[in-house]
């Protein structure tokens, strides 16, 4: 048994290696590589891809997971041999499933369509980057089809990113908070004159939001030895393995809360990939267990804490000192109403946290329709915008604001949007947690002190990477399958004040 498992971590720690220097490449792609470059970047990620895949998918994985699954009635059920097993079979048996040139076509596709993404969003130029998309959108289905599902193709997409999850379920949950979320939002917009949030558009230095972005990031307990910050035009996570963990932002001087919010955002996942146990490293459990409790992270740190009146009760001052001139005279409630101002607005990544929502029921809404072929991507944007209409009661004025705004259909990311939406109910319920046993978490985010709370996520979230599928994780941290009722009585209680409702 010993030997058997020596081997497979042994294989199972050189794929990670091959999936780290992808991401570091993929990472560079992103920050500093030159344009020209690009063709060359996607032979490598190609080439690296295939070879972790091949190595996955090979024979002598499947002969030594047979042999280690025997042991498993001897094991105790939730050791790290254990689990390492469970996981690695169900990786190993997706991979089987995939043929090589289809992995390998993925990447060439993907790394294409995003290159095309970012040259023509700029522009609007949705007809130049449609042929790219259709390619995504076919190599999507065919994955679909490998893969196999139990109800539905998108079933198959949506499980690799929040296991265990089926479409039917997933649509079941957005139905529930839909039908008390959306009358909610348009009671707020109805009130929109109550909140000026027009304090934040000004000219805020750039330096100062960095400034400021590092501050917070080194109290929320991120560790800069082990990381670093930068800027992409589209603010994320990566890492090369618990010990290598980046974030990216993006900073807009007459915006303050679009670089700090990304900050605070990207923050909270690299939080929880920098706190799994270190034992995990370079194995399958080495990673968060989904995209959705990833969000539930990011969102908590962004909006729970970073949105809360107790965290801007120790940060305003020191935010009042880095921009004296546009803060210097703004009232502490008038600050606090500005960054929770809710208002339909184009861009998923700056929305507030109550309407944010809405941004992902019409993606996944979408992407049902485009990877079913009902509909064409010659329509899409007037089908986006069509739905911006219906959630927001606004419309585009142009693909850069609408169908081309996000990076996640150019990297072939077809069933990843609703773990964003899923994350804001995920984060409430932990959180409310946290609140109950760490007793007097206000008063310690308005002294300034993020490390109990980050040390408490450690324990009951991160420590544990993917040893477990994301509804067993929820249940064993609270108690409680998963819900959008908590999520919609913190948005009730916290905007009825804000709003006087």
């Amino acid at each position: 048994m010993t030997e058997l498992t020596t081997e497979l971590r042994e294989r199972l720690a050189t794929i990670a290696d091959l999936e780290g220097a992808c991401a570091l490449l993929g990472w560079d792609q992103h920050t500093y590589m030159p344009r020209g470059s690009l063709e060359t970047r996607i032979r490598q990620i190609s080439t690296l891809e295939h070879l972790s895949h091949e190595m996955l998918s090979a024979e002598r994985t499947g002969e030594l997971l047979e042999r280690l699954e025997d042991a498993l009635p001897g094991l105790d059920h939730d050791s790290d041999d254990a689990r390492l097993i469970r996981v690695t079979r169900r990786d190993y048996d997706e991979a089987v499933k995939l043929p090589p040139e289809l992995v390998k076509e993925k990447a060439m596709v993907s790394g294409r369509a995003m290159d095309s993404w970012m040259e023509n969003k700029p522009k609007g130029d949705f007809e130049a980057f449609r042929p790219h998309l259709e390619a995504v959108c076919k190599v999507c289905r065919r994955e679909a089809e490998a893969l196999g599902y139990p109800e539905q193709p998108y079933d198959a997409l949506l499980h690799r990113f929040e296991p265990g999850l089926l479409t039917s379920r997933l649509k079941s949950i957005f139905d529930e908070l839909k039908r008390d979320l959306v009358p909610f939002c348009r009671e707020l917009f109805e009130r929109r004159d109550r909140v000026d949030d027009s304090i934040l558009f000004r000219d805020f230095d750039d330096k100062g939001q960095w400034k400021l972005g590092l501050m917070i990031l080194g109290d929320m307990g991120y560790d800069f030895y082990h990381g670093r910050q930068d800027c992409s035009p589209h603010p994320f996570t990566t890492g090369f393995g618990i010990q290598d963990i980046r974030v990216t932002t993006r900073i807009h001087e007459d915006d303050f809360k679009a670089g700090l919010f990304s900050t605070i955002h990207e923050g909270g996942h690299a939080l929880y990939e920098q706190n799994v146990d270190l034992s995990l490293d370079r194995t399958p459990l080495g990673t968060g267990c989904s995209l959705g409790i990833h969000e539930s992270q990011s969102r908590l740190w962004e909006n729970l804490v970073g949105r809360s009146k107790p965290f801007w009760r120790h940060y305003f001052e020191p935010v009042r000192e880095i921009f004296p001139e546009n803060l210097g005279q703004v009232d502490f409630m008038d600050f606090y109403r500005a960054i929770n101002c809710v208002k339909p607005s184009l861009i998923r990544i700056e929305a507030d946290e109550v309407t944010y929502s809405l941004h992902i029921f019409l993606r996944f809404e979408l992407e049902l329709l485009l990877l079913s072929g009902e509909l064409e991507l010659t329509d899409l944007p007037e089908a986006w915008d069509a739905k911006m209409q219906e959630y927001l009661g606004i419309r585009p004025p142009s693909p850069t604001e609408g169908c081309m705004q996000d990076m996640h259909w150019a990297d072939a990311s077809i069933g990843y949007f609703p773990t964003y939406a899923l994350g804001n109910l995920y984060g409430v319920q932990i959180y409310n947690l946290a609140r109950e046993e760490l007793g007097d978490l206000d008063d310690q985010l308005a002294a300034g002190r993020l490390q109990p709370l980050k040390e408490w996520l450690s324990e009951k979230v991160y420590r544990y990477g993917r040893k477990y599928d994301p509804g067993e994780l929820i249940e064993r941290i609270t108690g409680k399958p998963l819900s959008p009722a908590p999520f919609m009585e913190y948005i009730r209680r916290k905007y009825s004040e804000i709003y006087g409702l």
